[in-house]
């Protein structure tokens, strides 16, 4: 606003006054087209003389706008600059600082980097980053030389020292109490994506470590919410996370079996399926260690895989299983904690709202989304080239994939409907979102499929198979039994045979059940022929079938019962004349029916 003041301080007032409040009223919500215009208006409507904009009549004008700012109504302004302060994710507004938050995806970066090694060693530090991260929540667990003098609350200030002597700024990780000496510090993060953190150890190896932002090596000085002590520690070892793709599945017991809003749809799919909450991560390090698991329903033997096999299953396991239901965990969170009806106290549902779409899509994806990351958001991408659902309409072989549009408007229309206090709808925009979800494993599943039955697939396209149907298993059998059985079979670890057809119409039987079209899952596209593979093609809706069915049906009775009133009454007519006929008294007589000739005379037509 200052700059437009500026460069307009020579124009006419009145053009001014119109041209500001154009330009700088706020849109709070884009997405929606919801413009909020705030207390700023006023220094447009300043009183402007001699029609001139005056150096001394800008400073005013800014004294003026410093003040409203200043008198505005707390709420409002706390929430314009929380809505507006955020740089994007993926396209996404959020209306919070969860740069920290999105960042899980480097561990599974980090991972894949590991596992593509192919090494006993490359593998130990990939299931170590898997368990123990590096990125995410990043903390320093210090050793004072003396207990804490008192209680000290979560989120209290901490301050100390790098190795270059540079202030490093914190909080307490937890709520701490007096006489305690080892500590957690929780770094502090910024709402920069590329420069959140500056200390990222966990469990990272090589030129992933990062310890310029980190506190001091050996016996230094640390500030605690005012209060100094002096503390040891090793960076190298104790600088821990408190936030990993591990986690992601382990905390499940706890924050979805026995959530406050349990039971939780999409996760009890998964949890009756597997019988276990932390199945996710069974899976995962049971593919590690190339053993087996020991589910309820859809079982593994590892052993029957090499490193190329295990790979796909673990790095396919940590993002398709574990970090996919803790994406729905955060909006679920987020629909907890909404009040229904207030407008200014949904801040905490909206950040968990954003975290969960960080989780979707992660830092690497950039503020635009484009292909490059390692979630769910680059899975939908890699698999609408596939299926040729790319683009806003679902029809394209390149860009990004119609579900991504399609689930950054659900995102944004969830985030507004917590910040409007409209929970209900909220949560048919969350169930939507879960539907939309399972998508790409759907894709994953019949890809693969065709590839090990059509296309001689080995071990890793195996794996695959059985990595994306994991993955979607359970809700599949939430919807029909036989059909998740039939999918199963098909494409299990050490499956005989895989038939690529009874797959995909396995899949296709539940989509009305699963909220999903034939449109949504395209067709599995040969880009080498421009043509669909054979018998791959998208199939037809039942739905639509059956109204075209019925359409046709009620059609044909409707015309058939005209004709048959119609044939009726002109047969009851028909014989009606001759009874009258035979009786003598016809219905028509000759008299009745005569006609003029040319002459003038009269005679009888039927005489």
């Amino acid at each position: 606003l200052r700059s437009c003041l500026l460069r307009e301080k020579t124009r006419a007032g009145q053009a001014t006054h119109q041209k500001c409040i154009r330009r700088h009223s706020f849109h709070a919500i884009e997405d929606t087209h919801q413009v909020v215009h705030h207390h700023h208006r006023i220094i447009c409507s300043h009183k402007i003389a001699n029609d001139i904009i005056k150096i001394s009549t800008m400073k005013l004008s800014i004294s003026l706008l410093a003040a409203s700012l200043a008198t505005a109504d707390a709420g409002v302004w706390g929430n314009l600059r929380r809505r507006l302060s955020y740089e994007k994710v993926a396209t996404y507004s959020p209306g919070s600082q969860v740069t920290d938050h999105c960042a899980i995806d480097r561990d599974q970066r980090a991972v894949e980097v590991e596992l593509a090694r192919k090494t006993n060693e490359s593998w130990q530090n990939a299931q170590q980053i898997y368990l123990q991260g590096g990125n995410s929540k990043s903390y320093a667990l210090i050793t004072l030389s003396e207990p804490l003098r008192s209680n000290v609350a979560k989120g209290t200030s901490v301050t100390g020292k790098n190795a270059d002597g540079n202030e490093v700024a914190g909080k307490m990780y937890d709520t701490t109490s007096s006489g305690t000496v080892n500590v957690k510090v929780q770094y502090a993060t910024t709402d920069v994506q590329d420069s959140y953190v500056q200390c990222q150890v966990g469990a990272l190896v090589g030129e992933d470590i990062n310890l310029s932002g980190c506190f001091a090596d050996g016996e230094n000085t640390i500030n605690i919410g005012g209060e100094v002590y002096t503390y040891t520690y090793t960076a190298a070892t104790e600088n821990k996370n408190g936030r990993t793709i591990a986690g992601f599945s382990t905390q499940l017991e706890d924050k979805l079996k026995n959530g406050p809003g349990a039971p939780y749809a999409d996760f009890e799919y998964f949890r009756k399926y597997y019988g276990t909450s932390d199945y996710a991560d069974q899976w995962v390090n049971a593919a590690f260690e190339g053993g087996r698991t020991s589910f309820t329903n859809g079982n593994a033997d590892f052993s029957q895989y090499g490193m190329e096999g295990r790979e796909q299953i673990i790095k396919k396991g940590t993002a398709y299983m574990n970090v996919w239901m803790y994406t729905i965990r955060e909006f679920e969170d987020a629909l907890d904690d909404c009040k229904r009806g207030c407008i200014n106290c949904n801040d905490d549902p909206v950040h968990a709202w954003d975290e969960g779409v960080c989780f979707y899509s992660g830092s690497l994806e950039g503020q635009d989304g484009a292909p490059s990351g390692y979630l769910l958001h680059q899975l939908a991408d890699k698999r609408s080239l596939d299926f040729k659902t790319g683009g806003p309409d679902g029809t394209d072989v390149d860009g990004q994939s119609k579900l991504n549009y399609d689930l950054m408007d659900e995102f944004a229309l969830g985030n507004y409907q917590l910040q409007s206090g409209n929970c209900p709808s909220a949560r048919k925009t969350k169930e939507r979102i879960a539907q939309l979800m399972y998508i790409p494993m759907i894709q994953g599943s019949i890809r693969y499929a065709y590839k090990v039955d059509k296309l001689q697939g080995g071990e890793k396209e195996k794996a695959e198979g059985a990595a994306f149907a994991a993955a979607v298993l359970p809700r599949v059998h939430a919807a029909n039994s036989d059909a998740a059985s039939k999918i199963y079979n098909n494409l299990r670890v050490g499956a005989s045979s895989t038939n690529h057809q009874e797959v995909k119409a396995a899949f296709e039987s539940v989509y009305s059940q699963l909220g999903l079209t034939c449109a949504d899952i395209g067709g599995l596209w040969n880009e080498a022929t421009n043509s669909y593979y054979p018998g791959m093609g998208p199939c037809t809706d039942a739905s639509t079938t059956k109204v075209v069915t019925e359409t046709n049906s009620t059609l044909a009775i409707a015309l058939g019962t005209t004709f048959g009133v119609l044939f009726a009454v002109a047969l009851i007519a028909i014989l009606y004349m001759r009874s009258r006929e035979k009786q003598g008294a016809p219905v028509f007589k000759a008299g009745e029916l005569e006609f003029k000739t040319e002459g003038g005379e009269e005679e009888a037509d039927f005489n």
